[in-house]
């Protein structure tokens, strides 16, 4: 998807077709037809993700009996891992598969993804025999007609009627559960405000900065959106082997730490690293100005890129804790029939957190900018100041936390932690 939104700008369609013998030229440009299924092919993505994410690791999640303590565990460690993998993807995706796109060409570029698609389906299928597969039962079945006469039943009770079945009181019970998860979902909100800035402000701010390494290597703009997963692959196994451990012994909990504890840990660590861009934005600025590059925004700043790596690297740590606790919270404490739908919750924690993001940078942008003054998102980032909405983003995450630590203290676990 990163790779597919960079071919957005140059399909402005165009009612003047290309030449007949293929030859491509400055003036031609795609029509309709091509605008258009390049969009249903997007969509057709966007549609298979929304499948794919929340229903492949809940099926992967099914693989371990809940009741037997081991495999408990071992599906702890599955959802660090289900993340490492998934950093590995993302490191591919910019690096080699950008790469490719960048100097080899498009076509290619989007082939190698489809190749690996089709051989990790291909994988997946072979897998078939080994599955445990679990018969549905007749609540599974209608999941969603369930969790409506749950709700149903508890607005029941709520005002003053009782149910009259010991199979209402068992949906209420399903219910219940999900309302549990409610104010948890909408305090983590925040954290996917700040999770869209890796990608978009994080990198707009490492390609004004000095990429050299030693005399001549230069680094692509490229590689730094890999310092996040690659703090990602480093993170995995030594909190996976290492900190697990040692938590367990300290705790007595076979997850080293809580769910609730992991997510709260999280959101500590990415207040943390957002605080510390906001003061690298703060310095690159003033080196900007010292340098008088403020009115060059094409200028590199004598800085070097390594000033960036801390935020990027507590960004990754943070993403270990948090998205993956997030993963097993909105998975372990669903009813078993609603479990997919619970990952789905967890993943539009990331998508609304990127609508709200957008929104308060156009909003932002439109007040700051107003009046003929610079606004916090200039085109020329040397006049911006990227920094102000960094310290706003941590504002929001010390308020995110207050209320994340206020409901995690009376929140009843479906399962107890140990």
């Amino acid at each position: 998807m990163l790779t597919l939104s960079a071919t957005v700008p140059a399909l402005q369609p165009s009612h003047m077709p290309c030449r007949e013998d293929g030859v491509s030229s400055s003036s031609c440009q795609p029509g309709w037809p091509q605008v258009a299924f390049f969009y249903v092919s997007l969509y057709l993505i966007a549609i298979a993700q929304g499948a794919d994410k929340p229903c492949g690791l809940a099926f992967a999640a099914d693989q371990f009996d809940a009741e037997h303590q081991g495999e408990r565990a071992s599906r702890g460690s599955l959802f660090n891992w289900w993340f490492f993998c998934m950093a590995i993807g993302i490191s591919v995706s910019v690096s080699v598969v950008g790469y490719i796109q960048e100097y080899v060409g498009w076509g290619l570029g989007f082939g190698v993804p489809c190749a690996i698609v089709l051989c990790a389906f291909l994988v997946f299928l072979l897998g078939t025999p080994t599955y445990r597969l679990y018969a549905p039962t007749p609540e599974a079945k209608s999941p969603f007609r369930r969790l409506a006469r749950g709700l149903a039943a508890n607005a029941n009770k709520t005002g003053g009627l009782s149910a009259s079945h010991s199979e209402e009181e068992e949906a209420a019970a399903d219910a219940r559960c999900v309302l549990r998860l409610l104010p948890i979902w909408a305090a983590s909100l925040a954290y996917g405000v700040v999770y869209a800035q890796i990608m978009t402000l994080f990198n707009k701010q490492g390609r004004t900065l000095d990429r050299h390494i030693g005399d001549g290597l230069e680094l692509p703009p490229a590689a730094l959106q890999t310092l996040g997963p690659a703090s990602i692959l480093l993170f995995v196994p030594v909190y996976d082997r290492a900190v697990v451990p040692a938590l367990r012994w300290a705790t007595g909990n076979p997850s080293g730490l809580s769910m609730l504890q992991r997510v709260g840990a999280g959101m500590a660590v990415s207040l943390a690293g957002v605080a510390v861009a906001a003061l690298v934005e703060a310095r690159r600025l003033a080196m900007a100005r010292e340098h008088g590059l403020v009115d060059d925004p094409s200028a590199t700043v004598p800085m070097s890129w390594a000033w960036i790596v801390p935020q990027y690297a507590m960004m990754g740590v943070a993403d270990v804790l948090a998205v993956v606790g997030l993963q097993e919270l909105f998975y372990d404490q669903m009813p078993d029939g609603l479990r997919s739908l619970g990952l789905a919750l967890y993943l539009s924690v990331m998508g609304i957190g990127g609508f709200i993001s957008s929104l308060l940078i156009s909003l932002i942008d439109g007040v700051t900018g107003s009046g003929g003054g610079d606004s916090w998102f200039a085109d020329n980032l040397n006049r911006a100041h990227v920094d102000y909405f960094y310290w706003l983003l941590a504002g929001l995450s010390a308020v995110e936390l207050a209320l994340f630590l206020y409901f995690a203290r009376s929140y009843v676990y479906k399962h107890k932690p140990n």
